[in-house]
């Protein structure tokens, strides 16, 4: 962790209201996520959200408009509050946290936020901005403002005014809170000091001839474009043609994979939508694929690239050979909504998506050795910056053409970033005349405030299983243990079934883990796996047909386990 990025964390640790910005890859999301697991490991409730599903997604958390039960609605009257405060799920969601995370603020209306505030006030009883939680946005202005329809409204009969102007800084709740900026400048994903200086060009509106050459030096023509590397467009039609078109010419029927699901159809339809990966995914040995979610241990990440090789006899799943050489046979995925330590809501499907093209958009949060991007049809300002902040450097660029528009970002945006710069080294100065001593106890004190645990510090841990019996034991959920370990729920999985079988935690106390819903299936699930003979998962997902998630047969499979010792 940097410096700025150590600084920051603190800040938050504070209690204070915070916007943590900065350049694409200077570690806002990692900041955070080391936020959230502090905050977890106190036991301290609080909601990680973003303004669009493909961001929720990436921070497996909830959109803000499902969060706050907003929903779709562009404004907000008396009888819509009413309704939304009346609501069972919003209430207990709004009234357990302490803290409110916003990821991606930057695509967030000003009236939208001021909609929000209103529904946290109104649930929480309390008139204070956001009802008294703790409030963090993070995001970048310079990257792709709010969608908004470009349509009159009558406005007399709504609480929130409509905003001058469509950003969210505008809004009286942003102003209200008055949020400390956390300004990241250090840059963790682009190694090319020439691309550095021209993706800084264009933030700072210094974009040049000498730029220009740059971009200018990696222009290719359409009918030289290499299949193998994935092409960025600003429409989704540019995207799909291209895909299809590819995949028809590679030989051989398509392999198809059905996505799976569970839960509440609202909450499944937003998982769905912030999913990279289709409800339908063809495949073909040849096919160019991206992988949608990180999975350091099995060697993928968000973003990474491969080829399919081939097809599992056994079980038909893809085995994609990354860039980096190493083979990877892909199961599917789960991608869930998680309330209180407890999955409300999952969809199931490959990790994968066709990866010859894909929209700008969409492609927010990735990180990309080589792109192929047409900058001839960018219609937003930042859309071109998000585009080329994609790729690590000049020499996996490849670009077919580009509009004027493609190198510049919002006018409002470059006054107001000056501002954010310097109110963050105003912050900075001020937070370093505390001494530690004193900043360890505010930090403990806001802990104390959100009803937060300190936990003992004369715990002996021998070995990692030891540290996850003493969280089990403290009462904490398989979630909330990989959130403080930092590590993978399957790990922790791993853990407690060893740790079930060695009887450091009997039967019973294991039961606390399984749902209603599960107990019922465990007979049915439990007879698949001796009608196999196995003791993996994917043949035993493969026979249900994805009617389980891969945490609840694991789950399943360790009852099973213990019913046999016994």
């Amino acid at each position: 962790m940097t410096q700025a990025q150590a600084q920051a964390l603190s800040i938050l640790k504070s209690g204070a209201n915070v916007f943590l910005t900065g350049e694409p890859g200077s570690g806002k999301t990692h900041t955070v996520n080391e936020y959230n697991a502090y905050l977890r490991g106190h036991g301290i409730e609080l909601a990680v959200t973003a303004s669009t599903g493909i961001a929720a997604t990436h921070i497996g958390g909830m959109t803000i408009h499902s969060w706050s039960g907003i929903g779709i609605k562009t404004k907000l009257d008396k009888n819509d509050l009413h309704k939304i405060a009346s609501s069972e799920y919003v209430v207990r969601r709004v009234q357990r946290s302490k803290v409110l995370i916003i990821e991606e603020v930057s695509m967030l209306t000003s009236e939208t936020l001021s909609m929000v505030d209103a529904v946290c006030r109104e649930v929480k009883q309390n008139q204070v901005p956001f009802g008294g939680m703790q409030v963090i946005f993070v995001g970048d202005f310079f990257q792709l403002p709010p969608v908004v329809k470009r349509e009159m409204e009558n406005m007399q009969t709504t609480l929130i005014e409509k905003p001058s102007t469509l950003f969210a800084y505008n809004s009286p709740a942003w102003m209200a809170i008055n949020p400390t900026i956390c300004y990241l400048t250090e840059q963790h994903r682009q190694d090319d000091q020439d691309f550095l200086n021209l993706l800084s060009a264009i933030r700072h509106n210094t974009f040049d001839g000498t730029h220009l050459d740059h971009i200018e030096k990696r222009k290719i023509e359409r009918g030289s474009v290499p299949d193998t590397i994935p092409k960025l467009f600003s429409h989704n039609a540019d995207v799909d043609r291209i895909n299809n078109e590819v995949l028809s010419k590679l030989p051989k029927e398509p392999q198809k994979f059905i996505m799976s699901s569970q839960g509440p159809e609202a909450l499944v339809a937003a998982i769905k939508k912030g999913c990279l990966s289709p409800e339908t995914l063809y495949l073909k040995v040849g096919a160019a694929v991206m992988f949608t979610k990180n999975n350091p241990k099995e060697g993928f990440v968000n973003g990474t690239l491969g080829v399919v090789e081939a097809f599992d006899k056994e079980n038909n799943y893809p085995i994609v050979k990354t860039r980096s050489g190493r083979l990877i046979e892909v199961e599917p995925a789960a991608w869930t909504v998680e309330e209180n330590g407890k999955v409300r809501a999952f969809i199931s499907q490959l990790p994968l998506r066709l990866a010859w093209a894909i929209t700008v958009h969409k492609s927010q949060g990735i990180s990309l050795d080589e792109a192929v991007m047409d900058l001839s049809d960018v219609f937003e300002f930042g859309q071109g910056y998000v585009a080329l902040s994609r790729v690590r450097r000049l020499s996996g660029l490849y670009i077919l053409g580009w509009n004027k528009r493609a190198f510049l970002v919002h006018p409002e945006i470059l006054a107001k970033d000056k501002g954010f710069r310097i109110a963050s080294s105003d912050a900075q100065t001020a937070f370093s005349k505390i001494s530690s001593l004193e900043l360890k106890k505010i930090h403990d004190n806001f802990i104390i405030v959100c009803g937060g645990k300190f936990r003992p510090t004369n715990v002996k841990k021998s070995n990692t299983y030891n540290e996850t019996l003493v969280l089990w034991n403290e009462g904490k959920t398989i979630v909330q243990i990989a959130k403080m370990r930092r590590l993978r729920e399957q790990t922790i999985l791993d853990h407690i079934e060893k740790l079930v079988m060695h009887g450091k935690i009997n039967r019973a106390d294991f039961s606390r883990v399984i749902t209603p819903s599960l107990v019922q299936s465990l007979p049915k699930i439990h007879a698949v796996f001796r009608e196999l003979d196995t003791d993996r998962l994917s043949p035993v997902f493969e026979k249900l047909h994805g009617a389980y998630s891969y945490d609840e047969l694991r789950i399943a499979r360790i009852m099973l386990n213990v019913e046999n010792k016994l």
